[in-house]
């Protein structure tokens, strides 16, 4: 779904008031969660601090603490006023070495059927969802 909101704009993280765990560390963790578990993937927008201290029923200083805690985590990152999204995430050693064998594999055979490199990376654009 890539998102912590519904269509409706009501929040899919929820604040237990009646616990000791406060309010700006239920934020971040349940979206830390959300990026960890793939609901929210690379690239996807996070709600604004106003909106989601707004939804949540939370200052806006609450939420905007647990923005910072994801950006320091480096879970999100935050581009201006383009908004806060979800940072991509880092590969391992060897998954960067399977990727570099693919992206090497990719490019070899379609130099062999005499593609152009443009026409390789429309074709990637594509696929990718």
């Amino acid at each position: 779904m890539n998102t912590i909101v519904d269509s409706a704009g009501d929040p899919q993280i929820a604040i237990d008031h009646h616990t000791t765990e406060p309010p700006y560390e239920q934020v971040r963790r349940q979206i830390a969660a959300k990026v960890a578990d793939g609901t929210l993937g690379p690239g996807a927008r996070i709600p604004t601090v106003r909106a989601l201290a707004e939804a949540l029923g939370l200052a806006v200083n609450t939420v905007a603490k647990a923005y910072r805690a994801l950006e320091t985590e480096g879970v999100v990152e935050t581009l201006g006023r383009r908004g806060t999204f979800v940072r991509p995430r880092s590969l391992d050693r060897d998954a960067a070495a399977a990727a570099d064998a693919a992206a090497d594999t990719y490019v070899a055979e379609l130099r062999r059927l005499g593609l152009a490199r443009s026409e390789a990376l429309r074709m990637v654009e594509d696929r990718w969802p």
